[in-house]
């Protein structure tokens, strides 16, 4: 068993990956042809967003949101970057909401939180290193 990918269902998937574009520089992989599902080019595992009309074919019985909820999800994402205060100011600048600014954790790492319009909480970090483990 090997972790494939991480969808999530959203309103827009062309405002979704022209977001992340914008917030954080992270480029599509892919779209498929009726628009309804994209990847973006994150390395060996991809970040894709599916739209919701997909997910409710996909699960009849329902499923909630990501931005039905003012609370950010009980799941993040986490993006490694060498300047987070950088990647913060660039997020937010693209539209994402400040959840909790740039700290520095007992451990040595950097670490902020932004949930993006279609809900997701996204950590931006600084990478974990022998240094700061």
């Amino acid at each position: 068993m090997k972790f494939g990918y991480a969808i999530t269902y959203v309103k827009d998937v062309t405002q979704t990956v022209a977001f992340w574009k914008a917030a954080f520089g992270i480029e599509t992989r892919f779209v498929v042809p009726t628009g309804d599902y994209a990847e973006l080019e994150t390395g060996h595992t991809a970040i894709a967003f599916a739209a919701h009309e997909l997910g409710r074919s996909n699960l009849p019985q329902g499923y909630a949101a990501a931005d039905g909820s003012a609370l950010p999800q009980g799941q993040e994402l986490a993006l490694i970057t060498d300047d987070v205060e950088s990647a913060l100011a660039q997020a937010i600048q693209a539209g994402a909401r400040l959840v909790s600014p740039a700290k520095v954790k007992p451990w040595g790492q950097t670490v902020a939180y932004v949930c993006t319009p279609d809900g997701n909480l996204i950590e931006l970090c600084s990478p974990v290193t022998a240094a700061t483990a």
